[in-house]
């Protein structure tokens, strides 16, 4: 008879990335229009209530995703309604996935004797994903980073995964635990098993990145 059960908790963002949402959320909106400047510092720390470093982490996600631009000695400025929208709906639908593998995370913190059972259960959730990646692009592909994989030590900024792949990456599997929505500045070591959204040809881009000349 389980007895203390901890109340459930929901997977959130660090606020950098909360703040990159309601930004583009904003966008999508009309309430920031497109060629409008946008002032990290006063604008957005006011508005969010953020420091000046959040904001600016914020608006380096923006400018990753290319929804806004970055003009040399003059600011940054709204440059993509259509990538914001993007964005905005990979991120809803991310959402779901992100609390099923908060409910694994859950069983580790209670059973963590019991890895095995986490494995188990990451196995299935992983075989059931591969038998519907047809039915929908938000359910998360796994791609394993041996050390012969290209590009290792790097971030996922850096790799500008998004724009050469339209993989949209949602957990990182290390050695000890399960990194949920990892964000832009994490960096993908040989070990990792990473997981990612996209369309039906992010895969084989993916495997094109890493390995590149192998066609399997």
């Amino acid at each position: 008879m389980e007895k203390n059960l901890k109340p459930s908790k929901r997977v959130t963002l660090p606020r950098y990335q909360q703040i990159a949402v309601d930004i583009a959320e904003r966008i999508v909106e009309g309430r920031y229009k497109v060629g409008q400047k946008i002032h990290a510092r006063s604008t957005l720390a006011s508005n969010f209530s953020a420091s000046s470093e959040t904001a600016r982490k914020a608006i380096n996600v923006l400018i990753d995703l290319d929804i806004m631009e970055a003009r040399q000695g003059s600011g940054t400025y709204v440059s993509s309604k259509e990538n914001a929208q993007i964005f905005v709906e990979k991120y809803k639908n991310v959402q779901s996935i992100q609390e099923i593998r908060q409910d694994l995370l859950e069983s580790v913190q209670r059973q963590k004797e019991e890895l095995d059972n986490f494995s188990d259960s990451l196995d299935v959730l992983v075989n059931q994903t591969k038998r519907v990646h047809d039915v929908s692009t938000f359910v998360p592909f796994e791609l394993k980073l041996t050390s012969e994989a290209q590009e290792l030590e790097r971030s996922v900024s850096d790799l500008h995964i998004w724009q050469k792949t339209g993989a949209t990456i949602v957990g990182i599997q290390t050695d000890t635990e399960l990194l949920l929505s990892p964000g832009p500045y994490a960096k993908l070591s040989a070990g990792n098993t990473i997981y990612f959204v996209g369309h039906e040809l992010s895969m084989q881009r993916m495997q094109q990145l890493f390995y590149p000349g192998n066609e399997s």
